[in-house]
């Protein structure tokens, strides 16, 4: 069947079934869509004032594989997909060819989708003789784009030569790597610089203002919070609210039209390309383990119509009608990411980013589902296979989180050699060891050394811990240090929704205050907690805002509030700007001291490179730590001693030998230290002091082998050159 609804002239021939989407050629366009549910498929298409023009039955078929070559088609056409079903195959009642669907492989959309209970429902009328309820305004158009036909070649020739001309530049850099984790909205809705008109976009993000932050920050490498096509969840949108952070994908190739000013795909781009040609990496955070059509009922918008028991993991029960979803990503569904479709299309996702959009990595969210084939996490799984050995990806940055929410999802330390991994257990031991909580002794000294007892010598590169101390799903550091507990009431879920388990404190009242004395000593710990990030072994995170002392007000799962609890704040007063004037200061001495950011241990058969001679850890008084002191909770102090030098493997050029002295004091009262080592005072140099926020007086600290340490402070020293 053919229906032109228009006066437009399209012809259907003979197509290929190869690639999946929508192939632009000089004379028309190739379209192919798997979908084993489908007795029929149509391939409708729409003007630019979303007009259905016509409804093009798919003839040619390969197994599941549904194709056809339609003449005329122009790229900016827009198209979706009605699909009849086998009655055995549905995924409930519901669907039928009312529903309009998303082609999984559509590489832009039409516009945001914002959830519409009337609108998802759709209006009567008669689709191919038969009467339905019609949802083709809810449903985002599809659009053909050129950049996965006719610049195919040349794409995969650029994207070829970028991974040739990058990987020894991220092999050499993954030293110097300081993620910065920000929200495409949230980083310039409120920048006084961006124009009003990009202030909340792509082109926003990546304002000159913006960049030069980033750039006097330190940080090397931007991550963003998802871009993929998203739609908020019924139940917060229909209580007034949205989903801000964008964890909730409809499609895995678009990037959100709700972040463009016209064009979402050319912008995005544009502003990738502006962040590398500025030196910094790119990395999204990606969405693989579940979509926005969620379980039972759920939405129909594409898998579901399309393939729904390949894409979902499912229980499949005789007694029931519809299937019962899995829910390992605790949003209704887990995509079943060890179906052979599904595994290529996510492998497809993650090509396109790369080749056409041209980031240099991926956050995976939720990230053990990845590894399910299809109910157990193996390390081994083929999904991980692949990305090891494809051509275009093995380049790329793959950090994961490591669990999902189902059975043995905690994974953390299990991912393969070349990923590197978000460390919860760095995040809440320095949360607590900064709170004097004791026995954490000897785990603050674990996590500070790049957590080897999670990610082993030899086996996992130093840089494999992703450290963090916050992250976008908790308290900002501002809110770690100033709320005991959530306050997460603005969300509409009486206070029961995010973590409870914070390891925050408020040092003396809850919220903001006035008083000096509390205040004085959450600038502290704010100093305490981000020195020992950016100076630990390993990856350091930074969550965008912290070093602006952003506020959520204790909310501690903010997902929800498109608003100034997310938004980045710039203007910034006086104890503001002497803690970013710190976070800049502190990174760059991570940056101008390769020895601080990457210890190379002779016992690390990693690689062939040594630069660590010495490691002694000291007791207050001055002598070697015993094994009984790591686990005497009477003190939380202690002392690191390093000698190494700079060189690098093969080059002893210029080789500069170098000493440093870590000071720490995590308990509640002034702790002095006898360091022997210190007896030529003329020859240290204290380089950081956590104690004292103005970073230029560090330089004229005076340094003696009795060493008053204020209480929850830390202090660095170097020898002189």
């Amino acid at each position: 069947m053919f229906e032109i609804l228009s006066s437009h002239d399209f012809s259907l021939l003979p197509g290929q079934v190869a690639p999946f989407g929508a192939t632009l050629q000089n004379d028309g366009c190739n379209f192919s869509i798997y979908c084993p549910d489908a007795q029929d498929i149509y391939l409708c298409l729409f003007d630019k004032d979303d007009n259905e023009v016509a409804q093009i039955k798919l003839e040619q078929r390969l197994q599941s594989k549904w194709f056809g070559f339609v003449s005329d088609i122009k790229e900016g056409q827009k198209y979706a997909y009605r699909v009849n079903s086998k009655l055995n195959h549905k995924v409930n009642m519901e669907m039928n060819l009312g529903r309009l669907l998303i082609d999984p492989y559509a590489k832009q959309l039409s516009h945001a989708l914002n959830w519409d209970r009337e609108a998802y429902i759709g209006e009567t009328r008669s689709i191919l003789g038969e009467s339905v309820k019609d949802n083709q305004a809810f449903i985002p158009k599809s659009i053909v784009t050129a950049s996965a036909s006719h610049e195919e070649n040349a794409g995969g020739m650029m994207s070829s030569l970028r991974n040739m001309l990058n990987t020894e530049h991220k092999d050499n850099s993954q030293q110097d790597r300081i993620i910065y984790e920000a929200h495409i909205k949230g980083l310039t809705q409120l920048h006084p610089d961006v124009p009003v008109e990009h202030k909340g976009t792509y082109l926003g993000a990546c304002h000159s203002s913006v960049l030069a932050h980033l750039k006097k920050l330190g940080v090397t490498c931007i991550q963003f919070l998802p871009v993929f096509a998203f739609m908020p969840e019924p139940f917060i949108s229909e209580k007034g609210l949205t989903n801000y952070w964008g964890y909730n994908p409809i499609n895995f190739f678009s990037p959100d039209p709700r972040y463009s000013v016209k064009d979402a795909l050319a912008e995005c781009k544009h502003m990738v390309s502006e962040y590398q040609k500025a030196g910094f990496e790119v990395i999204l955070d990606v969405v693989f383990n579940h979509t926005a059509e969620s379980g039972e009922p759920g939405s129909i918008l594409s898998f579901k119509g399309f393939c729904h028991k390949h894409a979902y993991l499912q229980i499949e029960n005789d007694d029931l009608r519809t299937p019962t979803y899995i829910n390992y990503s605790g949003c209704g569904n887990t995509v079943n990411s060890a179906n052979t479709y599904m595994m290529t299309l996510i492998i497809d996702s993650l090509r396109y980013w790369v080749t056409e959009v041209g980031v240099d990595g991926f956050r995976f969210d939720l990230a053990a589902s990845l590894g399910r084939e299809p109910l157990d996490f193996h390390a081994d799984a083929t999904v991980f296979k692949i990305l090891r050995q494809d051509p275009v990806l093995k380049g790329a940055v793959m950090i994961a989180e490591p669990w999902d929410i189902g059975p043995g999802g905690y994974q953390l330390g299990q991912f393969p050699d070349y990923w590197l991994e978000v460390n919860d257990k760095f995040r809440d031991t320095v949360r607590g060891f900064w709170r004097s909580d004791t026995g954490l002794k000897a785990a603050f000294a674990t996590r500070f050394m790049g957590s080897r007892d999670v990610f082993p010598k030899g086996i996992r590169p130093m840089q494999t811990s992703v450290n963090n101390v916050t992250y976008h799903d908790g308290f900002t550091l501002h809110d770690l240090v100033s709320y005991t507990q959530k306050h997460n009431f603005a969300n509409l879920e009486d206070n029961h929704d995010g973590h409870n388990h914070n390891l925050s404190d408020n040092y003396g009242g809850e919220g903001e205050t006035t008083e000096p004395t509390i205040l004085f000593l959450r600038e502290k710990q704010k100093r305490n907690l981000f020195a020992t990030l950016i100076l630990s072994q390993g990856t350091p995170h930074i969550l965008g805002g912290d070093e602006l002392s952003r506020t959520q007000k204790g909310n501690n799962n903010a997902y929800c509030q498109d608003n100034e609890l997310n938004w980045l704040n710039w203007q910034l007063d006086e104890s503001q700007l002497a803690f970013l004037a710190f976070s800049q200061y502190v990174i760059a001495l991570r940056k101008n001291n390769p020895l601080l950011s990457r210890m190379m241990f002779a016992d690390d058969k990693f690689d062939n490179e040594v630069n660590i001679e010495t490691t002694d850890w000291y007791r207050v008084d001055g002598t070697f730590k015993r094994d009984q002191d790591w686990t005497n909770d009477s003190h939380h102090c202690f002392a690191l001693h390093l000698v190494g030098d700079t060189s690098s493997l093969g080059d002893t050029s210029d080789v500069v030998f170098q000493e440093w002295l870590y000071v720490i004091n995590s308990s509640k009262e002034n702790v002095e230290f006898n360091l022997p080592l210190l007896l030529n005072t003329d020859d240290w140099q204290c380089v950081l002091n956590t104690a004292h926020s103005d970073v230029a007086q560090y330089n004229s600290e005076k340094v003696s082998p009795l060493l008053m340490m204020e209480s929850r402070s830390f202090c660095l020293l170097k020898l002189k050159e």
